[in-house]
């Protein structure tokens, strides 16, 4: 069963103040009407109810004061007249200013009820803001709501979807790592193949160097052994002759052979420095460093100094080293001051060809 919806204020009172306005319009229209059409009165004639006696004689003084009588009473009847008109006249006076009053106090009612009126649509306008507002509120609420949940929905999926391409991105690394590991693992395996067959090259070379160089130390050797024997050889035969011949013939074989000794005695130099020689990598031919050398009569060498530089530091360096390595010479000893005085302190040329030897 529907609820029937109960009148408000303003709805309860309408009717019935359209009611009264209504008769208040018709009292004062017909009040109009009849002031309207209201003739004008004459002048009200005095009733004067007087009885007549007819007389057959009657005298003057009596008729002065009948007629005397007669204009009082129509004065009195004037007066009277006078006075019923101003009281009606007051009368309807007060019926206008009462229905002034009445509809004054009507109009007031009237303010007062469309007052109430408008306060109760106010109230009702204000109630229905206030609903419009918690609707508003209420909507404005779910739509944040809604908001909230499609934020959390896009971020989830927003994070599934991270996660995805992280997963992906992982997959594709550990995959992409795998690879990396096989291609540097065939790379590896390649460059250590590579580096076996280098060092297995190597090997040989240095294999082959090795002969070379223990063949090359053997004929050196071989020559120096041979040189120092032919260089003894020679001393001792010039000693002989010295020691066999009359004093002007060892003067001229001492003068003759101190020569031939001195030029053995540089290449005996020569050849002992090539012994203890290292040869450093940056030799080449060509190359020429002067040796400033200083030696004791019974052949010790006291110092070694670079007079001239080949220009690499290195190969001057194993030329000073070489001749330190010789330390003493026993085949000097013996030799006569005269002859020993040039290698008391002298200079020598080497060459990587006379160090090779």
């Amino acid at each position: 069963m529907q609820q029937q919806r109960e009148p408000s204020a303003s709805e309860s009172f309408f009717w019935p103040s359209v009611w009264a306005i209504a008769l208040h319009v018709l009292v004062f229209g017909m009040l109009f009407v009849s002031f309207a059409m209201t003739p004008d009165l004459p002048p009200a004639k005095p009733i004067v109810q007087a009885t007549l006696y007819q007389l057959k004689s009657k005298s003057q003084a009596t008729t002065q004061t009948n007629q005397k009588i007669a204009g009082e009473a129509q004065k009195s009847a004037a007066r009277q007249t006078e006075v019923e008109q101003m009281e009606q006249k007051k009368v309807e006076q007060e019926a206008v200013k009462a229905a002034a009053e009445q509809k004054k106090e009507e109009a007031a009612q009237k303010a007062e009820e469309s007052k109430k009126a408008d306060e109760a649509k106010k109230a009702d306008e204000a109630k229905k803001a206030d609903e419009a507002k918690k609707a508003e509120k209420a909507a404005e609420a779910k739509k944040a709501e809604e908001k909230q949940l499609a934020d959390i929905a896009k971020k989830k999926s927003e994070e599934e979807a991270k996660k995805a391409a992280e997963e992906e991105a992982k997959k594709k690394a550990a995959e992409d790592a795998k690879k990396k590991i096989v291609e540097d693992a065939k790379k590896k395996a390649a460059e250590d193949a590579k580096k076996k067959a280098e060092a297995d090259e190597a090997k040989k070379k240095i294999a082959d160097d090795a002969k070379k160089k223990a063949a090359a130390d053997a004929t050196k050797k071989k020559a120096q052994e041979a040189a120092r024997k032919s260089a003894e050889e020679k001393k001792a035969q010039a000693l002989a002759d010295l020691l066999s011949d009359t004093p002007q013939r060892q003067q001229a074989l001492a003068d003759e052979q101190g020569d031939e000794v001195a030029g053995s005695f540089d290449d005996l130099i020569r050849a002992r420095a090539a012994e203890g020689w290292t040869r450093p990598p940056s030799a080449r031919k060509g190359m020429t460093v002067v040796l400033q050398i200083g030696m004791l009569p019974d052949g010790t060498v006291t110092s070694v100094s670079v007079a001239k530089s080949s220009g690499d530091g290195s190969f001057d360096s194993s030329a000073v080293a070489a001749v330190k390595n010789i330390g003493r010479l026993t085949e000097m000893q013996g030799m006569k001051p005269s002859d020993f005085a040039p290698y008391r302190s002298f200079k020598m040329t080497f060459t990587p060809e006379d160090l090779a030897l």
